[in-house]
């Protein structure tokens, strides 16, 4: 019998299992993460930075306690980093101990030193190598920031489970990780990749369940604030910014204007806190530049015509 929760058995279980972990999933993210555990397959996540896609990898290794593996994905990524190399140092000095003590038999020496004593595993080798019952969540973070070299590594990886090494030959998994891939969309990832995965656009939540979100990860926060927090971030999501604020963003905003011990929102306010929310200077410039006293105008209207 496994010692870990099992996996939810229904949609509905899914989204009680995610929500007691305070992450809100609509039904459409849910279903596809619970045909994902079902049917052990790799789930895709490709949405704006900041919408949460990260997190689900977090909360699925906190609710089902199970081990995160995170490979953080970056331009120049190589086997080396992802997958395993040799300690080459300590190969080294049992050739020269072997040598000292007149050991001539190559094929011996060969044997030793290319051994599971001398690998280092990396992250894709840690998650195919856990044992029958414990198998981690292996989060493959920002895979777009890799190059088509490495995604062509990695279709062995999704569809067997498995990493070949020549000096060792091929290592399986006894049990398929939990693996969440997630992308920013800086580029498009190869249609190899994604046929062997469940597919999921993470999309900016809704007001009411960003709401909800707020009242959870800043339960200090002032109903109110809160409100006007979300309408505001809302109404910038419409205006075009080199990058709009992410969930992350509104739960920092919210945090700061909770430490400030603000109840309303007000232009100065905003002006000054508005690095904990928009990280582009040109943003800011167009928010502390007018605008945002304009769409703060807005926000308190609706709320009040609302109320």
């Amino acid at each position: 019998m496994p010692d870990h929760p099992l996996p939810p058995a229904s949609i509905d279980e899914t989204i009680a299992m995610l929500a007691r972990e305070d992450y809100l999933a609509g039904r459409s993210l849910a279903t596809v993460l619970f045909l994902a555990l079902k049917m052990k397959r790799p789930l895709f996540l490709e949405g704006e930075a900041g919408v949460g896609k990260t997190e689900i990898a977090k909360v699925l290794s906190k609710a089902l306690d199970r081990p995160l593996i995170r490979l953080q994905c970056y331009e120049g990524l190589d086997i080396a980093s992802a997958v395993y190399e040799w300690n080459y140092p300590a190969q080294m000095l049992e050739i020269r101990l072997a040598e000292a003590s007149g050991l001539t038999d190559r094929n011996r020496i060969e044997s030793d030193i290319f051994s599971e004593r001398y690998l280092i595993r990396r992250p894709v080798l840690q998650a195919l190598s856990s044992a029958e019952g414990r198998a981690p969540v292996f989060l493959i973070d920002e895979l777009d920031r890799t190059d088509e070299a490495f995604e062509a590594f990695l279709l062995e990886v999704l569809s067997d489970f498995q990493v070949t090494i020549p000096e060792l030959g091929t290592i399986k998994a006894a049990e398929p990780p939990i693996v969440i891939i997630t992308t920013n969309r800086t580029r498009e990832v190869h249609d190899a990749l994604k046929r062997r995965c469940l597919y999921h656009w993470v999309d900016y939540p809704e007001a009411a369940q960003e709401l909800e979100i707020i009242r959870r990860k800043v339960p200090g926060c002032n109903e109110a604030l809160s409100q006007q927090i979300i309408a505001y971030v809302q109404k910038l999501r419409t205006l075009d910014l080199f990058k709009n604020p992410g969930v992350a963003e509104t739960i920092d905003w919210a945090t700061a204007l909770t430490e400030l011990d603000r109840l309303a929102l007000d232009p100065q306010t905003i002006s000054d806190t508005i690095g904990t929310l928009l990280k582009y200077q040109d943003d800011i410039a167009r928010i502390q530049g007018g605008e945002g006293a304009r769409v703060l105008t807005e926000v308190k209207d609706e709320l009040r015509a609302a109320s």
